[in-house]
């Protein structure tokens, strides 16, 4: 098996001491009571053409303490296989999840016997990896949150392609089980979702070009932006290509970016040249 590819992701857990016994779940130990649930959009799409991804950055440690943490990562074997997790929740508990997915790999890379998303034989075995990621670290933190008074909240959306298996997509919950997404629900939400939903319900459908889902993934983040300011720049956004088994499209969209400001901008200009052709309301004549 080829060696897996350096881990793409945010800010990762902190090493073990010299000597320790180092945990594959060790997680970050800052504050556990940052959730950003309320200041986050994730949304990712499968249809016939691939997946697309996209995940704003923003999250919080309280009222006026706004920070930026990326909240994609990419577990990748080039030629083999490619892996994409988006979270929402709260912040320590996601990144000791994903740095603990991570380390895994690592150790697969020493140890072909490691189970790991470099060696499971599909995605929804790769699935299951990370409910089980996200059980341990309930299990180890879940008491002492509780203790004071903050609840086990991680939502993610997990999704990629291994060898000749179809892209698949995956919502995984708190309690580490997960649902599928299907040609009838072929998109998944987590975070601040209902600003961004109509247009998604309106727009998407298999038969759309990566572009083209990509498009519509970022107007919806532009509503979710417009109606929640906590939610914000830069944006990941990551397209990837049926059977291309690596990543080829992938950009960080900041306040700089021409193409999305322009979108943001004539969206909402055909927005309201729409409106204003629509007849007014004729019951009262």
């Amino acid at each position: 098996m080829q060696k897996p590819a350096e881990v793409q992701a945010g800010p990762v857990a902190a090493e073990a001491p010299e000597g320790a016994e180092a945990d594959p779940l060790c997680g970050l130990q800052e504050d556990k009571a940052g959730d950003d649930s309320a200041m986050t959009y994730c949304v990712a799409v499968r249809n016939d053409a691939g997946l697309v991804f996209l995940s704003d950055s923003r999250t919080n440690a309280g009222v006026d303490q706004i920070n930026t943490f990326r909240k994609m990562h990419v577990y990748e074997v080039p030629g083999e296989r490619v892996m994409v997790l988006l979270t929402a929740g709260n912040l320590a508990i996601s990144q000791a999840v994903a740095s603990g997915l991570k380390v895994q790999m690592q150790v697969h890379g020493e140890d072909p016997g490691q189970k790991s998303l470099a060696n499971a034989p599909n995605m929804f075995s790769a699935a299951k990896l990370v409910g089980e990621a996200v059980r341990k670290v309930h299990a180890r933190d879940a008491e002492s949150l509780k203790a004071f008074g903050i609840e086990f909240n991680v939502s993610l959306i997990f999704g990629g392609q291994i060898g000749d298996e179809e892209p698949r997509l995956f919502n995984i919950y708190s309690a580490g089980n997960f649902i599928e997404a299907t040609p009838e629900t072929p998109y998944f939400q987590i975070g601040e979702s209902k600003y961004g939903k109509p247009i998604l319900d309106r727009v998407i459908g298999g038969q759309l070009s990566l572009d083209e889902v990509a498009k519509c993934c970022l107007i919806s983040m532009d509503s979710t932006m417009k109606s929640n300011l906590s939610v914000g720049l830069p944006l990941d956004l990551l397209c990837y290509e049926k059977d291309a088994l690596r990543v080829q499209r992938r950009t960080l969209i900041d306040g700089k970016d021409p193409y999305f400001a322009s979108l943001r901008e004539r969206w909402g200009e055909q927005l309201r040249k729409v409106f204003n052709e629509l007849p007014a309301p004729g019951y009262w004549k």
